[in-house]
């Protein structure tokens, strides 16, 4: 039988709990559940086309990136998740290191940043789709540009999204599990497709030695937070900790496997792209798949475009989902901490599922879909909304491991999982994910060289920021007067 911890919102949580969570959530997530989760929401195919836009050098990056922020991400998620496998996640552990009002702010915050986020990826999905129809990319290139367009997907998106996760997560979970089963589709067609078109007409991009040095110009850095921000997502399966069987055992296993494989992904998906097609002709929209259109237009294979852009978006929706069903338990653990209005506590009364959270998630996400629209482009509001998730997802990180490093104080019982070397590679390796973090949050307010808008880019990315860091404060403050006058 295994130790128990204490948990800040009461009562004690372990493996010895029964099956039926304290606050009516169900363990419902297995180990294969976890993993595919944890692939769905850590591994993105757009991230594959915004790393090959800048070179064989993103290849470097992405080592960089996977030792300055993955490797302390992962040793720091099991190190907190075995110690604390309560539900809240990030949120909890926050609390316990620095007392209410940060936590407060790290779970507002790591909500919110899926607000612009998950359109973002929608946007994603609607570019990808287009590939879909009769011709490809280049037929449909007037529904490229076409707003409309891209707000009836992101809308749909976040209905579909919303629906299966308001009926539980037995049901939603089928939405991330094959989300995560059709990224590797896409990536398959990737390697054979980059091989046998690299065999017959080599490299559509030079790859001299020199190519592979990272260029340290404002343009090029400028894009190294979103490589980091790739690798975020192994967090978050931590905030469902009592819908998770036996999470002591089970999110370690699944952040092993699934954080390898992710690695690898990247890797190959990047040097694939850039064997299909000349760096500058990439897009961090759609690059995935002009990659795919070019290799099978010389493979004589162009049938297959279609049906891997289907697959491509699906990858997406399912990314989508996951988060949803991620995130929508912070503010639903919050409200019954009484910081938020009671209501986000309540679960719904047949599918027990915190409904109220996820459908007022759902409005605001739908908020910054139009948001994001305003005053530029399609591929300037997908850059856009992409900044403003990079900020507000890397807030709770720098309070995480800071966490990381002041709960080094409390004793280990023999179920935590502890980083090898003990408290202090812990937290050595805690803040070295606090400066990677701290940098990619500067980088992301830069804005990209090709933004027609500059100055109204960056007052939307550090505007909207600081706006979610206000609009938390306030609501904490008014729910502790409330609990106070209670």
């Amino acid at each position: 039988m295994t130790t128990p911890s204490s948990s800040p919102l009461g009562g004690a949580r372990g493996e010895c709990e029964p099956v039926e969570a304290s606050h009516g959530l169900r363990r419902v997530l297995t180990f294969r559940d976890l993993f595919l989760f944890y692939l769905v929401t850590g591994f993105s195919l757009r991230w594959i086309a915004t790393a090959a836009a800048a070179g064989p050098s993103a290849l470097v990056i992405w080592v960089i990136a996977a030792l300055g922020l993955f490797v302390p991400l992962v040793f720091t998620v099991l190190e907190l998740s075995s110690r604390y496998p309560e539900e809240g996640g990030v949120y909890v552990w926050s609390k316990r290191a620095f007392g209410p009002f940060p936590a407060f702010m790290t779970g507002w915050t790591y909500w919110g940043s899926n607000l612009p986020y998950l359109p973002g990826l929608l946007y994603f999905a609607a570019a990808n789709a287009l590939y879909m129809f009769p011709g490809g990319g280049a037929a449909s290139q007037p529904l490229s540009s076409n707003s409309t367009y891209f707000i009836i997907v992101a809308m749909s998106g976040l209905v579909l999204a919303v629906t299966l996760n308001v009926v539980g997560l037995n049901v939603g979970k089928w939405l991330n599990n094959v989300g995560a089963v059709a990224s590797w589709v896409p990536m398959l067609f990737l390697l054979v497709l980059g091989i046998l078109s690299w065999s017959r007409f080599g490299s559509a991009t030079p790859m001299p030695a020199r190519a592979f040095v990272p260029n340290t110009t404002l343009k090029d850095v400028i894009f190294w937070s979103t490589i980091a921000f790739a690798f975020g997502g192994v967090e978050s399966a931590s905030t469902m900790g009592e819908e998770i069987e036996h999470p002591r055992r089970t999110i370690p296993r699944a952040i092993l496997a699934a954080g390898a494989i992710m690695t690898v992904l990247y890797l190959i998906g990047t040097l694939m792209v850039l064997l299909a097609i000349p760096k500058e002709q990439i897009s961090g929209l759609q690059g995935i798949m002009q990659a795919i259109q070019a290799m099978t237009g010389r493979v004589g294979v162009s049938w297959l475009a279609p049906i891997v852009a289907a697959f491509v978006s699906l990858n997406a929706f399912g990314g989508v989902g996951g988060w949803f069903a991620a995130t929508a338990r912070l503010p639903f653990v919050a409200g019954i901490d009484r910081f938020l209005p009671p209501m986000f506590g309540r679960l719904h009364p047949r599918w027990r599922t915190p409904y109220v959270a996820l459908l007022v998630q759902a409005l605001i996400a739908a908020f910054f879909v139009f948001i994001g629209q305003a005053g530029t482009s399609v591929r300037g509001a997908y850059d856009a909304l992409v900044s403003m998730g990079i900020i507000a997802y890397f807030i709770p990180f720098l309070f995480m491991f800071a966490a990381m490093i002041v709960l080094q104080r409390e004793p280990a019982g023999p179920d935590v999982i502890r980083v090898p070397g003990g408290s202090t590679a812990a937290i050595a390796l805690a803040a070295l994910g606090f400066v990677t973090t701290a940098v990619s949050i500067v980088l992301a307010c830069v804005p990209a060289d090709d933004e027609p808008n500059k100055m109204l880019a960056v007052v939307k990315v550090v505007g909207s920021s600081l706006a979610l860091v206000a609009i938390g404060a306030v609501i904490y403050l008014i729910g502790r007067r409330r609990s106070a006058s209670a």
